[in-house]
Order: structure tokens, then sequence, then C-alpha cells
């Protein structure tokens, strides 16, 4: 399910900024279709490896199957190869959800501004600080990476997509947004804040009954 995860995720992010830079926006359908088709393919053998390789065994998340000793030759090279893989998908990916991010958090916070982000050196560079930073101190304060992972999978991608697309519309700025449009965002941040308490109510639910069972 991660591989799954990731490309639902992290699309969300990158196929509006594909679509700008295509010279005919007609090839987007393509685009869409051989993703899903790659992000499949790998899905599927990645899970079917896993089921040989694990068997009964094999967890909800794959990775944490490489967190204990294999027992076949070469084990920890394998392991070690998995944990490599993992860092570099986040290295190249943190740039993508990043710039989304910030775009987003520009539009909610410096509404009167008539300059765009690229051209404004302060604001762009205090945006990106101040993100990096809480970033930074989540990653150094949070003990373990797996109960930022549920917490993050449930909110950050919905306000993201969600919430933070929609509140714009919402602040219209420009004066273009039809009524239509404003009802649309509402029932999107509806549906979302709907969605991320339930997602967040259940993780923690299931920390906290980890927590007391250690």
């Amino acid at each position: 399910m991660y591989i799954w995860w990731l490309y639902c995720v992290h699309s969300l992010f990158a196929v509006h900024n594909i679509d700008n830079e295509l010279e005919d926006s007609s090839w987007m359908h393509g685009v869409v279709r051989t993703s899903l088709t790659l992000c499949s393919s790998v899905y599927l053998l990645t899970s079917f490896s896993a089921f040989l390789l694990f068997g009964d065994e094999t967890l909800d998340d794959v990775l944490a199957n490489f967190d204990t000793n294999l027992g076949i030759p070469l084990g920890s090279v394998l392991n070690d190869a998995v944990r490599f893989s993992y860092a570099a998908h986040l290295v190249l990916v943190f740039p993508v959800v990043f710039y989304g991010l910030r775009v987003n958090v520009d539009g909610l916070i410096f509404t009167s501004s008539k300059r765009p982000l690229v051209i404004d050196n302060f604001r762009f560079a205090s945006i990106t600080i101040s993100l990096v930073g809480i970033i930074f101190m989540g990653a150094n304060f949070i003990p373990s990476i797996w109960d930022i992972f549920q917490f993050t999978g449930a909110t950050a991608a919905v306000c993201l997509g969600f919430i933070f697309p929609a509140a714009v519309t919402l602040r219209d700025r420009y004066n273009i947004a039809t009524k239509s449009d404003k009802i649309l965002s509402v029932f999107m941040i509806f549906l979302a804040v709907l969605s991320n308490a339930v997602a967040i109510y259940s993780d923690a639910y299931a920390l906290i009954n980890k927590n007391k069972n250690v």
C-alpha cells in the first residue's frame, strides 16, 4: 500500500505543475495513464515480491519488515539498500511536496501582496525558512517516524490538496470565483475536516493504546 499511497499523494502536487509545463495540455491524459500504469506495475511487483519473501508475516507497511533480520544471505545488505532507496526517495520528493506547501501558505497569508512569490525574495525566504524550521523541529523532537507518518498521511495531503486550495478560492483575491466555486470549496473543506478528524482520532486512539500496552 505504501507505493500506491506515494503515487496518490505526490501526484496530487505534481499534476498541475506538469500540466503547465506541457506544450499541449492534451498530453496530460497520456502522462497520467502512463504514470498509473508504471506505479500500478511497481505496486504489484513489490507486493508480490514481499509476499514471496515474508509470506504471512508481511506487514501493512512492507518497509517495517526490513527492520528485522531477514534470515537470508546478504540480508543486512538488502536492508541497507531499502533504507538508502527510501532516503533517496524522501530527498527527491521533498521539493515537490514543499513547493505546493509554500505556494498555498503564501496564498493564504499574503493575500494582499500583488508581487508574485518568485520575485519577492523576502517573502520567499521567510516562508521557506519558517516551514523548514517547523519541519526540522518536528523531525528532531518526534521520537518515531512511523507515528508522524500516520498523522501526516491523514492531514498533510488533505490540507495541501483540498483545504488550502479551497481556502484560497474562498479568499478570491482576483474576484474570479463563481458562486458554485465557493459552494464547492466550502463542501471540500467540510469533507476534508471531517475525514481529518476521523483519521486523527483513530491514529491517536491506536497510539495511546499502543503506549498503554508497552
